[in-house]
C-alpha cells in the first residue's frame, strides 16, 4: 500500500477503544469556543456534547449565530476550541501541533464551502482543480489521474474535465468542489451550507451526491445547512441553539406504504443534565425563572413554579 508522505499508514483511530469497544468517530465533550473582540468576549459554543459514528451522515441546523459554523470550523481544523474536548478519528483537536493540524486538514478532512467561488481555483480546469490537493500531497501523476477520473465519473462530471469553473453552473461547481474535497480520500467530509446559493432541485442533487459519497466511500459526512428538507437526506439532523445541542430529529419509516416515513424529534439531555426546551414550549407554558420537576415512573413532569413559592429555607422564590 502506498502511503502519502507525512500521512499515517492508517487513519488515526480505527473505531475501537483500548478495551475493544466501539468509540465514536467524532466526539465532542463540553466544548466551548470564545471569541475575544477588543474588550468583548463572545461565547459561540457553550458546552457542546456531540457524537458521530464512523460513516454516519448528519446535518447541523440552527439559526444564524447559533454556533453551527463555529462547530464545523473546529471539526475541520480551521479553528481551535477554547475549552472542552474534541476528538476526530482519535486525534485530539484541542491539543494538536500546527504541523499536525496542517496534515489533518490536508489528508483527513475535506471541506466544501457555501460560496462556489471559494472551492475552486478559477484559472484551473475541472481536472486540474481535482488533482491539485493530490499534487500538494505529492501523489504521483498516474495516481492523480486515476483518482480524478474515478471521482468525476462518480459525480457525473467526466465530460466536463477540461472546462474552467466559470463555464459551469452553480450546481456543477459544487459537484466539482465535492470532488476536490474527496481527492485525498479523507475519512471526514464537511460542508458549510453547500446548497445555500442553489435552487431547490439542484440542492436535492447536491445532497444526493453527498449521500452517494458517504455510502460509496464510507466517509463520515457533517453538513451545516438551512435547507428545510435535509432530514430526508441524512441519518439524523442535530439542532443547535445558542451554542448548545438542543435536539435531534430523524425520519423513521412507517412500513405502511413504500417510502412512507414520519418525522421524529428528540430533546437532548447532555452529560450534566442540561436540557433546552423549544421556544414554543416556553411560550406555551410561560416558564421563566423557576420551575418544578416531578418524576413518576419513567416520566418527567415540568411545570411553572407558583408565584410566591417558598424554598425550604423559607425565602420567597422569585416569580
Amino acid at each position: 500500500m502506498r502511503v502519502f508522505e507525512g500521512a499515517p499508514e492508517t487513519f488515526p483511530g480505527d473505531g475501537l477503544g483500548q478495551d475493544g469497544s466501539a468509540i465514536p468517530y467524532i466526539e465532542c465533550r463540553d466544548l466551548f469556543k470564545i471569541y475575544k473582540r477588543a474588550d468583548l468576549e463572545v461565547v459561540a459554543l457553550r458546552g457542546v456534547d456531540l457524537e458521530v459514528e464512523k460513516a454516519e451522515m448528519i446535518a447541523i441546523v440552527g439559526a444564524s449565530g447559533s454556533g453551527k459554523t463555529t462547530l464545523l470550523n473546529i471539526l475541520s481544523g480551521l479553528d481551535r476550541p477554547s475549552a472542552g474536548a474534541v476528538r476526530v478519528g482519535g486525534r485530539d483537536l484541542l491539543n494538536i501541533s500546527d504541523r499536525e493540524l496542517v496534515m489533518y486538514r490536508r489528508m483527513e478532512s475535506g471541506f466544501v464551502w457555501q460560496a462556489t467561488g471559494r472551492n475552486l481555483v478559477p484559472y484551473l480546469s475541472v481536472a486540474d482543480n481535482v488533482e491539485l490537493p493530490m499534487a500538494i500531497a505529492r501523489v504521483d501523476a498516474g495516481g492523480r489521474r486515476r483518482r480524478r477520473m474515478e471521482l468525476l465519473d462518480a459525480l457525473g462530471m467526466g465530460d466536463k474535465a477540461e472546462r474552467l469553473p466559470h463555464e459551469l453552473s452553480g450546481g456543477e461547481q459544487q459537484r466539482v468542489a465535492i470532488g476536490v474535497a474527496m481527492a485525498n480520500r479523507p475519512p471526514l467530509l464537511l460542508a458549510d451550507e453547500p446548497t445555500g446559493e442553489l435552487d431547490t432541485q439542484t440542492a436535492v442533487q447536491v445532497f444526493q451526491l453527498l449521500r452517494d459519497m458517504n455510502r460509496q466511500y464510507q466517509v463520515t459526512v457533517v453538513v451545516v445547512t438551512h435547507y428545510p428538507g435535509v432530514a430526508e437526506h441524512v441519518d439524523r439532523a442535530v439542532h443547535i441553539t445558542d451554542g448548545r445541542i438542543s435536539s435531534e430529529s430523524t425520519l423513521r419509516p412507517t412500513f405502511q406504504r413504500p417510502g412512507d416515513s414520519v418525522h421524529e424529534e428528540y430533546l437532548v439531555v447532555d452529560r450534566v443534565g442540561r436540557l433546552q426546551l423549544p421556544q414554543e414550549y416556553l411560550e406555551r407554558l410561560s416558564i421563566q425563572g423557576l420551575a418544578k420537576a416531578d418524576i413518576s415512573g419513567d416520566q418527567l413532569t415540568l411545570r411553572r413554579a407558583a408565584k410566591g413559592a417558598r424554598s425550604e429555607s423559607g425565602e420567597e422564590a422569585a416569580p
